[in-house]
């Protein structure tokens, strides 16, 4: 392990290289909270109402789902949100579905936040004209998800009750959310999993979808991210969570912040719903292990199980210092 010591933030980052070897870079001077915008209304309504800036949270926004060369959500075939935490986010807080922060966790890419999660709504969706009508039509089908992302597991788990397992095709290289959008509106597609504002946007315009697969999402945090900061964070999403559900469409425009700029023209958000619901109650230790038996029981992990942790050693809860 080598350490390179460097005066710009506090804590602790992990670097990956391509060779898979491991640096670590020791921050010591201060610097701002780093948050991960995670395709939802609630990290923008927040500062919209200056809930963080009230909490006494000094942030800046990160996008962590960019490639080397610039592109958004195209990572690279069998590239999704899991090897976005193997390889290390630079990040202090994100978000990614359950499934993948309980195995990063589990794993020590970070910490699973066990006071909260969240439910995002999601579902597969094909073109105006297709001939798909029914969960049935999608056997032998490839459906774009993102590798070992919300994607990949959500359609896994609703096609179950609907087809045999040898039925269910499932395509990696089409990149992640707004990349797997982009290539269903352009026709170089079949049949795509979509949540939230891409689901809303590409119904205004007239695709189908055939199934829902709404799924749980959960928050990951840094080895060495501040408690305190932490819960300042999650205090403020929590005003957000009841100024959205109180006014849901005072802040449904905040759905463009992250869209790819060729939608932005023709996005009609007066018609989009709330999105993910972040629900204040605990992940407990018996989901932790639920999941994990299910992810392995089915082969998601094909390299074998990366588990290392246990539950208390894979969590973070609120700190009790003020």
């Amino acid at each position: 392990m080598l350490f390179i010591f460097v005066r710009l933030e506090v804590g602790t980052r992990c670097l990956s290289t391509l060779s898979g070897r491991r640096y670590y870079l020791r921050m010591t001077a201060m610097t701002k909270f780093i948050i991960a915008p995670h395709m939802r209304l609630h990290e923008w309504v927040a500062e919209e109402l200056g809930y963080f800036r009230e909490a006494g949270l000094d942030y800046e926004f990160r996008d962590q789902l960019r490639a080397a060369d610039g592109t958004r959500h195209d990572l690279g075939d069998r590239v999704g949100a899991y090897q976005t935490y193997e390889s290390g986010r630079t990040c202090d807080v994100s978000s990614a579905c359950h499934w993948t922060i309980n195995m990063a966790a589990a794993a020590g890419h970070g910490r699973l936040y066990a006071d909260a999660y969240s439910v995002a709504p999601c579902g597969i969706y094909v073109a105006p004209g297709s001939d798909i009508r029914r969960p049935e039509d999608l056997a032998g089908v490839p459906i774009s998800v993102g590798y070992q992302s919300g994607s990949h597991y959500s359609t896994i788990e609703v096609l179950d009750a609907f087809l045999e397992p040898d039925q269910i095709k499932l395509s990696f290289a089409d990149g992640l959310l707004f990349r797997r959008m982009e290539r269903l509106f352009d026709r170089e597609v079949l049949a795509v999993s979509l949540f939230s504002g891409p689901a809303y946007f590409m119904e205004q315009v007239g695709f189908r979808k055939i199934v829902d697969t709404s799924f749980m999402m959960a928050v990951m945090v840094d080895e060495h991210a501040n408690a305190n900061d932490v819960q300042k964070y999650l205090q403020a999403l929590r005003r957000a969570q009841t100024e959205i559900d109180l006014h849901t469409y005072r802040y449904t425009h905040h759905y463009k912040k992250e869209f790819p700029p060729r939608f932005l023209e023709m996005m009609d958000t007066r018609l989009f719903g709330p999105g993910e619901r972040i629900v204040f109650e605990p992940y407990t230790e018996a989901m932790y292990l639920s999941t994990q038996k299910w992810i392995l029981e089915r082969g998601i992990f094909v390299e074998g199980s990366p588990i290392q942790r246990s539950y208390q050693e894979s969590i973070t809860k609120p700190s009790t210092s003020h």
